[in-house]
């Protein structure tokens, strides 16, 4: 109809790889919730080198583990972030894991760039099982209206390594068997939270453990019960709408 201006589409790119993990049902569950917006337009990559695609995106969408930009793409990163990209980051994307000759899983210092970037870096988890996420930030734009609530999944242990701005958070005292920073006091553990770049920035959210039957085929060949984890609970998605929402600008913050 004449005289009705029409928005036009929203470019967003994901990177959906790595080890120990579903990931083609994260992928697809992430497609499925992008894909309640007409206006975006998505492409999926296996790492992040495409670096021309990223540019002409507003929002970076990352469901990994062991994956990491190279020094020049992180550069590049940080640049678009500078110049107002934004990064939804979940789960295991801050992870790096190093397997040593006792069996244990180091987290080591190896990409302090990248690491800056994210604003946090994984150390261990304690085995999946019930915790208590709290609303930290009650009266914040992307949990507004919600309540602390229980949820089953890896409740992922990390290293602060920049500003971050916490939205949702957890503690835990206890033990992480099988890695090498294995006793936790009285953690603080963000779950949700804002890391801030120039006109962008990155939003992390921990949540999202999936893991199917063929995923720890180093381990096992046989996975004997899929784990989907915070995908259960209806909290979740509900909250990922909210930042894909920032993501696309929609939600200031």
């Amino acid at each position: 109809m004449a005289g009705v201006e029409r928005p036009g589409p929203v470019q967003v790119h994901m990177v959906a790889a790595g080890k120990y993990h579903d990931i083609d049902f994260a992928r697809l569950e992430l497609l499925k919730l992008l894909a309640e917006e007409p206006r975006i337009r998505a492409t999926v990559a296996m790492d992040y080198a495409n670096l021309d695609r990223l540019a002409e995106c507003a929002l970076l969408v990352t469901y990994t583990c062991d994956v990491m930009p190279t020094e020049a793409e992180a550069t590049a990163i940080r640049s678009w972030l500078e110049a107002g990209g934004r990064w939804l980051a979940l789960h295991g994307t801050n992870a790096i894991l190093r397997f040593l000759e006792d069996g244990r899983v180091d987290a080591p210092d190896a990409r302090p760039d990248v690491m800056a970037l994210l604003g946090t870096q994984f150390v261990a988890h304690p085995p999946i099982g019930p915790f208590r996420v709290h609303v930290r930030a009650p009266a914040h734009p992307l949990v507004a209206g919600e309540q602390d609530f229980d949820v089953v999944d890896e409740l992922y242990l990390s290293r602060t390594t920049a500003p971050i701005e916490v939205i949702l958070d957890a503690r835990f005292t206890g033990e992480a068997p099988g890695f090498v920073e294995a006793s936790w006091q009285d953690a603080e553990v963000p779950i949700l939270y804002l890391r801030r770049h120039g006109a962008g920035g990155v939003l992390y959210f921990t949540l999202g453990h999936c893991r199917g039957h063929y995923d720890v085929a180093v381990f096992t060949p046989f996975w004997p019960h899929p784990e989907r984890c915070a995908w259960n609970y209806p909290v979740y998605p509900r909250l990922l709408r909210r930042c894909i929402r920032w993501g696309l600008g929609e939600l200031e913050v």
